[in-house]
């Protein structure tokens, strides 16, 4: 908090000024968004299967072969704000395009929350913020949990509204208050969580700063900054996602590695480059005592340890629900720096340090998604041999394989068919309470409706002894059910593992596309392939089936 006799957005001797730092936050931005810009499918994770639900949301009005699969249900889901944004960007542009524009607005987000943070913090701009860029590349992100990323930004947001509105009338403070846990809630029901931790650990240490007897005054005023956060309550018991309150689970192990997330992405090496790079000039700073922690962050810490570790690995069937909280606070404690640069040649030292630190980030992700890419064209290239309209199983060839970060990008790109081939995937995010998209009621015993893992090799090969009517699993009885099969992370050369049932259509480095050999024609109309026929449309009495 601003002291006394600093006057408030004042400029301190030796700070950048307010444009400096303005032009260095363009010109990091840019650097920062080089590789999103550079691969129109950005390799993360869970990417691709949101991608593929924006533009299922977007076009399933006019698509009826989406339709046919598909549909949607708005409903009160803390996890949307994807869902909101990127379907009205692509009304004028592709999918591709509004993803991209989409994870850049993470980075500009999360980055500005940071600066504004830090400006409540001390009253003043500083350029020490932008120390915490290359945190834009994380384990997290990997991951491509990016509805709770996009919160993570509005959270640095809402708590320097609230701190810069502390000494102001309540009223205001309170609203706008009101207003950031609503539009938190929709971004990511952790998010809200993220921001409540932040305002806790603030209060805290502004009571601790004032001195005298805690008065019920005090007490009061204490309690109530949680006012705003009862409006999560109602909106929790409108949402399909409370049904889902009992699925937790809670991990001890995994803690150190919650925290490992936020520096690391693909080489470990790089992150002890980078770190060693700034704890050296951390020492040399404190050496010479020009950095400067404001006390708050020690509150942060306190309150955020605590959380972190009573936190579960899994709640409301969302897994990740601890180790996404260090990179939420990583942004946080970077807001409580401030570094003294009396010299313009230590101001220029610092933004070169920034510019390198960020580089060599930059250049570690630009050269493993260029890696990947070539992976991830091949599998898009396999999605032309897909017909449109047609079910897509996704199996598992290593069940132990996805956890590698290399790994991460094949995950979900099964998915690509939706947006290429108007296609069923077995693993498109349609678990109810957690998304809006679901799948329609005559496909969706055919799909993995739990978020679960794809079937292994083997459960893949045993599913063909099961009868019809005994089938438990969604890839039970698979030839009659599906069109086509990928089999995930193969290695190269890998046999078919069911020549009679499945014919290889393409194979790239970790993957395997076959077209299901379609058995004996079977009487029920309803599982027969839609693929299977030269042309796609539906029997007649599918499409009266669909109309109802």
């Amino acid at each position: 908090m601003a002291t006394k006799t600093q006057k408030r957005g004042a400029l301190r001797p030796g700070d950048f000024s307010p444009r400096a730092i303005a032009a260095l936050f363009v010109l990091l931005s840019i650097v920062a968004a080089v590789p999103v810009l550079t691969h129109p499918l950005v390799p993360l994770g869970d990417y691709a299967n949101h991608l593929a639900r924006m533009h299922v949301i977007s076009t399933i009005g006019s698509d009826p072969l989406l339709a046919r699969f598909y549909e949607i249900e708005w409903a009160v889901i803390p996890n949307l704000i994807m869902d909101l944004v990127v379907p009205v960007l692509e009304r004028f542009m592709n999918i591709y395009a509004a993803g991209q524009i989409f994870v850049i607005s993470i980075f500009v987000l999360t980055l500005s929350g940071t600066l504004v943070l830090n400006r409540a913090l001390y009253g003043y701009w500083s350029a020490m913020p932008l120390i915490s860029f290359p945190l834009l590349y994380n384990g997290v992100l990997l991951v491509g949990v990016m509805n709770y990323l996009f919160g993570v930004g509005v959270a640095l947001w809402a708590l320097a509204s609230w701190i810069g509105l502390r000494e102001r009338a309540w009223p205001l403070r309170y609203f706008m208050s009101l207003l950031f846990v609503l539009l938190l809630f929709f971004c990511h029901l952790f998010a809200v969580g993220v921001y409540g931790v932040g305002l806790l650990a603030f209060e805290m240490y502004r009571q601790w700063q004032t001195p005298g007897k805690l008065t019920t005054r005090r007490y009061l005023e204490f309690v109530s900054a949680g006012l705003p956060f009862l409006v999560v309550l109602p909106l929790l018991y409108l949402s399909p996602t409370l049904q889902l309150v009992s699925t937790i689970s809670w991990e001890a192990d995994g803690k150190v590695d919650g925290i490992k997330l936020v520096f690391e992405t693909y080489y470990d090496l790089i992150a002890i480059i980078l770190a060693a790079i700034v704890v050296a000039a951390g020492l040399w700073a404190m050496r010479y005592r020009v950095l400067h922690f404001h006390r708050f962050g020690w509150f942060l810490l306190a309150v955020g340890g605590v959380v972190y570790l009573a936190m579960p690995r899994v709640i409301f069937a969302t897994y990740l629900a601890d180790q996404r909280l260090p990179i939420g606070l990583a942004f946080m404690v970077a807001a409580c720096l401030h570094l003294e640069l009396t010299r313009k040649a230590v101001r220029q030292a610092f933004a070169a340090v920034l510019f390198v630190l960020l580089a060599i980030r930059v250049a570690e992700v630009e050269i493993v998604w260029r890696q990947l890419s070539g992976g991830t064209l091949e599998f898009r290239n396999s999605v032309n041999e897909i017909a449109r309209g047609s079910r897509v199983l996704v199996v598992y060839a290593d069940a132990s394989a996805g956890e590698a970060g290399r790994d991460l990008p094949y995950i979900h790109a099964a998915c690509l068919a939706m947006i290429e081939k108007s296609s069923l995937v077995t693993t498109a995010f349609t678990v109810e309470g957690k998304q809006i998209l679901q799948t329609r009621n005559k496909y969706s015993k055919i799909v993995d409706t739990d978020d679960g893992t794809p079937p292994s090799l083997g459960q893949f090969i045993l599913a063909t002894e099961v009868e019809a009517d005994e089938a438990d699993n969604y890839w039970d009885n698979w030839p009659t059910n599906f069109d086509y099969v990928y089999l995930l992370f193969t290695e190269p050369g890998a046999v078919n593992p069911d020549t009679e049932r499945l014919e290889l259509v393409k194979e790239g480095p970790r993957f395997q596309l076959y077209k299901v050999i379609r058995p004996a024609p079977d009487k029920t109309p309803d599982t027969k392939p839609d693929a299977d026929k030269q042309k796609v449309d539906q029997p007649k009495k599918d499409q009266e089936e669909d109309e109802e």
